[in-house]
């Protein structure tokens, strides 16, 4: 799962660097960290005579330009979509506003993007502060629109920082908007970085009202790629659709023979998206328990305006918590108030249902919140006039005043469902109990396995061979399948950095086991005790013990159900290892060719043919194909898989937790129907399957 191009859980493939002999041509560089860090120093060190003359002023939308990463985070592949979520919010804030019905989302030929809306189009008259107009304002002009209060333009916005439409003008070849307002259609079109062709001019007539955007991101800003994948682009527009209840999103992809297309429009809202995420699984009850509400609230401006809120959440018989929070239609990753405020409202009220329906005793104690959100799918969403974000990434809300708005919407309607619904709140409170007598079942076991070392990071496993250096950053763990590749490992190793830590068979399936199970694995105690940083709910990712936790299994059918079961034990227990990225895949070779004594190794087919042409080998040439990291001794190993200097490795990232989350519960859940699909939609991608 984790080598699949779309894979939700996706693999980053680390960067190479091109070797001229034939011998190399076929390991990738993994380049080391101390290596990067003192060409960095030397590419970066400033002109020691530091004057006046050394200050650069960016005009316009050069600064863009010149630092693209600062406004879209990367060049890459997600700063390229990053673009389309710029000009779909602009259209999604005039729905907010209540001005748009429907937006069109289109991958035209050329990997140019279109995107109409019906809304109010975009102002033509002259802005006072520009002397230009509305359109071309808005398009050249940093933290220019009717986004920040003064003007009244919105009173809710997604985009944060007012500078989407400019941003992507300036990272763009060329960019057209057409304005369809007062009756009249007007036409610009700026190129070669946002610099416009000419001015404003109306072009015709209309009856309609609306904008329509069309961009080519600049190849020479996008140098890694200038492909648009429409899955990607399709599951946001789905996610956007849910969130703005009755507003209609069509995504078409033009670029093939025949031209996909896919229209989104959920009357429920997020009670719909709720009921998507379970989908694959079996809910405790139908009916979704949905809370709504708004309050007033007084801006720095003096003026009053409102904080919109709604909650949709649905029990069902799994082990996780999935609540996932929005804010302006922005997914807030890190959480934050609305998240607290949801928290305090569902253990307040569920406690004091638990004890006025005697569900808890009087002398037991109070259910926490994990145990509340086990099986629980909620989706938090907060409108907010003047949004604060915070974090690491910007995805985290602080606005102090929403804790209490969410806490006192959620508690009074929550209380109200199940004062009104008896039978549905005893099957929540049993699910919930079950819960909190399972985490008291896994404190023994914990306690057990403290007891005995494992969590604690004084006593490491006897299996582990440990390397010498206590840096975590330089520090590698590579968990290897089975006893004999592990002896390979521990022979041909870095022993100052790189450490092994060898599997019995196949791990506990997490997805499918209950805590008290869970901690009672030999294999998985010893992961926890190798890795350092304990495990959820007290996972701490600071304190691990390595900053590459390696999978390093067979190449076949079993290897990659170990790699699943690895990757399910990770995202469910050390979540925090795959965001931070320090979670890897090692890549060994697929082919040996022995050619005029030497050894040359190819990791895919496509690698193969390109050396038998280079050496030009006759059909039938010998050669070797690795079924097993046990078919190579201590040296071959290190040479293709370990060595830094060779090595290929995948970095697994989390790009969408929601759907990683359907991801692991379709393909290692309970439910069979889900991997069925699976098997069948991506069975035609399968090459070289041993069995």
């Amino acid at each position: 799962m984790e080598e699949e191009k779309k894979e939700t859980v996706a693999t980053e493939e680390t960067k190479t660097e091109e070797a001229k002999p034939v011998e190399e041509a076929f390991v990738a560089k993994d380049v080391s960290v101390s290596e990067l860090n003192e060409t960095e120093v030397e590419l970066e060190k400033a002109d020691a005579s530091y004057t006046a003359t050394n200050i650069q002023v960016l005009e316009g939308l050069e600064a863009v330009r010149k630092r693209p990463g600062m406004y879209i985070g990367t060049t890459a592949g997600p700063g390229l979509h990053h673009l389309v979520w710029e000009i779909v919010d602009n259209a999604i804030d005039e729905a907010l506003a209540g001005y748009c019905t429907e937006v069109h989302v289109t991958i035209n030929p050329g990997e140019t993007i279109t995107v109409t809306d019906n809304g109010r189009g975009i102002p033509v008259d002259i802005v006072g502060k520009t002397g230009l107009s509305g359109v071309e304002t808005v398009y050249t002009v940093l933290h220019a629109g009717g986004k920040f209060g003064e003007g009244g333009g919105y009173k809710v916005s997604g985009g944060l920082h007012g500078v989407g439409a400019s941003v992507v003008n300036a990272l763009s070849e060329w960019l057209e908007v057409e304005v369809h307002k007062n009756g009249g259609i007007y036409k610009m079109r700026f190129e070669n970085g946002g610099h416009p062709t000419d001015r404003l001019k109306l072009v015709g007539k209309c009856e309609d009202t609306g904008t329509i955007v069309t961009f080519k991101p600049d190849p020479t800003i996008f140098v890694e790629t200038t492909t648009y994948d429409y899955i990607t682009i399709r599951d946001r527009l789905r996610q956007v659709a849910y969130l703005n209840r009755g507003i209609t999103i069509v995504v078409t992809d033009a670029r093939g023979e025949q031209k996909i297309s896919e229209t989104f429009c959920y009357k429920g809202g997020i009670k719909e998206y709720v009921q998507y995420i379970n989908h694959n699984k079996v809910p405790l009850f139908e009916e979704v328990i949905y809370c709504e509400g708004s309050e007033p609230i007084e801006l720095a401006s003096g003026t009053v305006s409102h904080v919109y809120a709604e909650v949709a959440m649905q029990y069902n018989d799994g082990y996780s918590k999935n609540v996932y929070s929005f804010c302006n239609n922005v997914h807030t990753h890190e959480g934050g108030t609305h998240e607290e405020g949801l928290r305090l409202a569902l253990t307040r009220v569920i406690n004091a249902y638990a004890r006025d329906n005697k569900f808890l005793k009087e002398n037991e104690d109070n259910l926490t919140y994990d145990d509340i959100c086990e099986g629980l799918t909620a989706i938090v969403s907060v409108k907010h006039p003047n949004p604060q974000f915070e974090g690491q990434t910007k995805t985290k809300l602080g606005n102090f005043e929403v804790r209490k708005i969410l806490s006192g919407i959620v508690g009074d309607q929550l209380n109200r469902f199940l004062m009104e619904n008896p039978k549905t709140a005893k099957t929540i409170m049993e699910k919930i109990v079950m819960a909190a007598n399972a985490r008291l079942a896994a404190r023994q076991a914990r306690d057990n396995m403290r007891r005995k070392g494992g969590l604690e990071l004084t006593t490491l496993p006897g299996k582990l061979a440990d390397c010498s250096s206590k840096d975590p950053s330089v520090c590698e763990l590579y968990i290897v399948e089975g006893n004999s590749a592990g002896g390979s490992a521990k022979n041909g190793r870095d022993r100052e950095t790189q450490a092994i830590l060898p599997l019995r068979g196949k791990i506990l399936n997490v997805e499918k086991a209950q805590a008290k199970r869970i901690f009672a694995n030999a294999e998985i105690g010893n992961m926890i005790q190798a890795i350092g940083g304990g495990i959820d709910p007290e996972f701490d990712v600071s304190k691990i013990r390595y900053h590459k936790v390696v999978i390093m299994t067979d190449a076949d059918v079993d290897g990659s159900h170990i790699r699943i079961l690895l990757l399910t034990f990770f995202y469910r227990f050390m979540r925090p290892l795959i965001e931070q990225g320090y979670v890897y895949i090692a890549q060994p070779p697929l082919y040996k060719v022995d050619y005029h004594g030497k050894q040359y190794y190819c990791y895919n087919d496509e690698q193969l043919e390109v050396l038998k042409k280079q050496l030009n080998l006759k059909p039938g040439y010998p050669f070797q194909r690795y079924k097993g990291l046990g078919e190579m001794d201590d040296v071959q190993l290190w040479e293709t898989t370990m060595d830094p200097k060779n090595r290929k490795m995948l970095r697994v990232t989390l790009d969408d937790a929601i759907a990683a989350e359907q991801v692991f519960t379709d393909l290692m859940g309970d439910n069979v129907e889900p991997r069925k699909e699976f098997i069948h939609e991506n069975a035609k991608f399968v090459k070289n399957l041993d069995i």
